[in-house]
């Protein structure tokens, strides 16, 4: 070959991986060039900021997760609504010392997987799994049946056990 054909050879190498660079820049480019803008809440309105038990004249009574921002109404609807003898021109609102026995247990043969959810160590998966275990195999005899449950031990039984029953 001569030199001349050789710088030419080159010179189009060159050309095509010049042209290659500049398209596959255009690529990634269009891809990563800004669209819609997308806002990023950091806080869930679903975060539980605690429990709150609800009683008297309501469907079904008992123990509640709490929301930042829930209202009444939601709570209220939560915990079944209103007997037909209900007024909520009185309410009574208690907070509990510190020590103190709450009110009333989660009963594990009722509750729904989001009222699960508000004891400690129970997250979104294995309450649906308690939920799961309810429906395929009949109520729960007693709390202890909550052994058998894929993921609770007896370290997470321990943390419940003292917030849970079984109704007879």
């Amino acid at each position: 070959m001569t030199k001349s054909r050789l710088n030419r050879y080159w010179f189009i190498i060159a050309v095509v991986l010049l042209i290659a660079i500049v398209i596959g820049g255009i690529i990634v480019w269009s891809r990563y060039r800004p669209g819609q803008l997308i806002e990023i809440s950091l806080s869930s309105s679903q975060d539980i900021q605690g429990r709150i038990y609800i009683g008297g004249a309501v469907t079904n009574p008992g123990f509640y997760p709490l929301g930042a921002g829930d209202s009444v109404e939601a709570l209220l609807s939560a915990a079944g609504g209103l007997t037909a003898n209900a007024t909520i021109s009185d309410l009574k609102l208690y907070v509990p010392t510190p020590g103190e026995e709450p009110f009333q247990k989660i009963d594990i043969n009722r509750a729904d997987v989001w009222l699960l959810t508000a004891l400690p160590g129970i997250g979104d998966t294995l309450a649906q799994r308690i939920v799961d275990f309810r429906r395929e195999n009949g109520p729960f005899r007693n709390t202890l049946d909550l052994l058998k449950v894929s993921g609770i031990g007896i370290a997470g039984f321990e943390r419940i056990r003292d917030l849970v029953t079984v109704a007879e």
